[in-house]
């Protein structure tokens, strides 16, 4: 039997038991989950501290997971976020009710088992994919161009009960933390508390993944949390003892031959392969279960002795191709150098030196280790572990050939936005940076898979509009797996002389070349970075998916008979939309100058947590009242600053660029922070105000979108439009006790 298949059998078996046990505790009148007990019902710091951390370890650790095992969760990795605010905003609404745990832990294992179920070695989940992700206007990896409503409203189906089990997981998280702040002595160092506990979870989290510590170990955690926050002894232990059939679930078989890897940014399976007499020529490298390349040898001596290994010919690979077009021994940097094949190109082309760019650790770590040639180790090669835009930022080199790799992530996004990691590497002001670093004879050569034509148009029109000639465009076939569309150009004629010069390589550009159509393309730029969106509008697969965590969350909360009776107050709402979207544009900005990296993700959104605990000290600290209209007035003109200011245009070094516009975002951060903190502190329920702030944020990732139609600059515009929502609803609290109305 397949050890997967008896792993899964095992661990269905062990909850099954568990299932029954609870069961039979119920109908014997003692139920392991008694909310009631001693210690629960009153004001307890540790339990705050404990559920916020965990409400942020949790949010990310599930957003990461599933966005691996279910492959079409990654291109709406925000939506997975907003289910974990449905979630815990949905939590705070059933304050005054027992947390339910029960539910949310069989919400958890249940996850874990409909994700883990090995059918078909997970086919399903990948026709999942399929039923999703199918449109003409949106570049997903390997889901095809046609849409089909039914297949649609399968996979719909499909993906509502995911979203459901998400959102069940954290409503007792929510239940704890507003309970908490109900029972505090003080709802502002409540709330202080609670911020605390988040960026210790969002720090924690980082060190999760610095470390490469796989999925059993951060759910592992979150069960473990779970556990300590039961309120009996013996909840705590059954609940502890479901960390054998978790880790039963998220093991997967490995040997010296092939294993798995979670790095910072994705999950990394690699695969040793050998030739027919048994010599090692490389591996296959998989990416959240996607093919990701081939580490191969193509020294002379190997493929010599091995001359059916590769079926094109050698020298018209797509590794070797760049360096028949740029001149003899060149000067190279590699964006994207990966594993390495491109840095092993490049020396057997006597590169005199390599500057190598790659952004993740373990990918380059597994080059190192296992690439055959060890291009790594030559005294030629500069490696560089940083984002690839951050590198054109701060290098003053020049190169004779500057190549990108095929380092197209498809499935890997932030954590926090819909933007993949490799966005801003392919705009138009990226190819800018990059032409500047070219010498007079210098050459650029792109490798990208392209499955749709218009991706075609958009890179050659990008490099026409940055040379002011269009590029040559053709397409090299692999035996390996790195199969391309090639875009070659130089600021000289280098590109001709090179064809003129070698009427072989001419041969093949002629045979292979690509036209790419002439029609308009909307042209990625660093404020409008979606590479793979065909234009400007929002793809009706974003539509359909938004309107389904709509209908979830307004059927959830439509259960409560609070919500029915009362309306979400409109300033804490639109504080949380207004502050997510302000959120997302800070880390979409300071992106540009420090990188789209794990670390700087990290540190934003520490960042900002820090700013609104620096608020919160100045209102505690503050006895006299603080006078909204200017606190407001200046939230105002910190969000005006930071549209009009040209960051893009600020003197100095990058760092020093990155350092003014984090301060220019930090001020509206902060004056919103007071501006919350001061009427959090007089909320009548302070948990009200926790789940309607959490619905907000819901909307405000929603309306993330329109940055698909407008940029992402136009945020910031909506921004201001929702906190002048909040100044609204801001100033009817105000107005309601002078009237007798009592406030919301």
């Amino acid at each position: 039997m397949n050890p997967r298949v008896l792993t899964f059998l095992v661990a269905a078996a062990t909850l099954a038991g568990f299932g029954i046990a609870l069961f039979w505790a119920r109908r014997r009148g003692r139920p392991f989950f008694d909310a009631a007990a001693a210690g629960f019902e009153g004001w307890n710091l540790t339990h705050l501290l404990l559920a916020s951390f965990l409400t942020l370890f949790a949010e990310l650790a599930f957003i990461r997971w599933i966005a691996v095992e279910v492959r079409a969760f990654a291109y709406f990795k925000n939506l997975a976020l907003l289910l974990c605010f449905v979630g815990f905003g949905l939590g705070c609404a059933l304050a005054r009710q027992t947390p339910r745990w029960l539910a949310g832990i069989a919400a958890f294992l249940g996850l874990l088992l409909v994700v883990r179920l090995p059918l078909h070695n997970g086919e399903w989940l990948e026709g999942l994919s399929q039923s999703l992700g199918a449109a003409a206007d949106l570049e997903i990896w390997a889901t095809g161009s046609s849409w089909h409503w039914v297949r649609f409203a399968g996979g719909a189906l499909m993906a509502a009960s995911l979203f459901l089990l998400m959102v069940w997981i954290f409503v007792p998280l929510g239940q704890t933390v507003s309970r908490q702040m109900d029972r505090a002595p003080s709802t502002l160092s409540a709330y202080s508390w609670n911020l605390m506990g988040s960026l210790a979870g969002i720090l924690a989290f980082l060190g999760v993944s610095r470390l490469m510590l796989p999925p059993s170990f951060w759910l592992g955690a979150v069960l473990l949390g779970f556990a300590f926050l039961q309120a009996t002894r013996r909840g705590q232990l059954v609940v502890a003892s479901l960390l054998v059939p978790l880790a039963l679930l998220l093991h997967d078989p490995s040997t010296p031959e092939s294993y798995a890897m979670w790095t910072p940014y994705q999950q990394v399976q690699y695969t040793r392969h050998y030739a027919s007499n048994g010599d090692f020529w490389g591996g296959e490298v998989w990416v959240n279960h996607a093919g990701y390349q081939y580490i191969v040898d193509l020294s002379p001596s190997f493929l010599a002795r091995h001359p059916g290994l590769v079926k094109e010919a050698v020298e018209e690979n797509p590794y070797n191709l760049p360096f028949r077009f740029a001149m003899l021994s060149p000067s190279t940097m590699i964006v994207g150098s990966g594993t390495g094949n491109d840095v092993a190109a490049a020396l057997r082309h006597d590169s005199r030196s390599v500057d190598a760019v790659e952004i993740d650790p373990a990918i380059l770590a597994l080059g190192k280790r296992e690439h055959p040639e060890r291009p790594y180790d030559s005294p030629r090669v500069t490696v560089h572990l940083t984002d690839a835009r951050a590198f054109l930022k701060r290098s003053a080199r020049r190169y004779d050939l500057i190549l990108f790799g095929l380092l197209d992530s498809h499935t890997e996004f932030s954590d926090y936005s819909n933007m993949r990691i490799d966005n801003f590497v392919y705009t138009e002001e990226s190819f800018r940076e990059a032409s500047r670093h070219l010498n007079p004879e210098g050459v650029l050569f792109v490798k990208f898979h392209v499955d749709h034509p218009w991706m075609a148009v958009r890179l050659a029109e990008m490099l026409r509009q940055t040379f002011g000639k269009p590029p040559l465009v053709f397409y090299a076939d692999s035996s390996y797996g790195a199969t391309a569309t090639c875009f070659v150009i130089s600021p000289s004629s280098r590109v001709e002389d090179a064809l003129a010069a070698d009427p072989r390589l001419a041969e093949f550009v002629r045979k292979n070349v690509v036209s790419p159509d002439k029609g308009q393309i909307a042209i990625t730029t660093d404020d409008w970075p979606y590479l793979y969106h065909e234009g400007h509008w929002i793809p009706r697969l974003y539509y359909s998916l938004g309107m389904l965590v709509v209908l979830v969350s307004l059927g959830l909360y439509a259960q409560i008979p609070e919500v029915r009776r009362q309306v979400p107050s409109l300033f804490f709402f639109s504080m949380g939309a207004g502050f997510l979207l302000l959120e997302t544009q800070v880390i979409s900005r300071l992106a540009l100058f420090f990188g789209t990296t794990w670390q700087v993700n990290g540190i934003v959104i520490s960042a900002l947590l820090s700013a609104l605990l620096l608020a919160n000290m100045v209102v505690e600290r503050t006895r006299a009242s603080l006078p909204r209209f200017w606190i407001f007035a200046a939230l105002l003109a910190g969000l005006a600053m930071a549209y009009l200011l040209p960051l893009n245009r600020i003197p100095g070094s990058p760092a020093t660029a990155g350092a003014v516009a984090t301060a220019v975002f930090a001020i509206p951060i902060f004056f919103a922070g007071i501006l919350f903190a001061l009427e959090f502190r007089g909320a009548e329920s302070p948990s009200a105000a926790l789940g309607a702030n959490m619905l907000g944020a819901v909307a405000g990732g929603l309306l993330e979108n329109l940055s698909l139609l407008f940029g992402m600059r136009a945020l910031l515009l909506v921004a201001i439009g929702l906190y002048c929502l909040a100044g609204i609803g801001l100033w009817s609290r105000q107005q309601r006790p002078a009237s007798g109305i009592p406030p919301v």
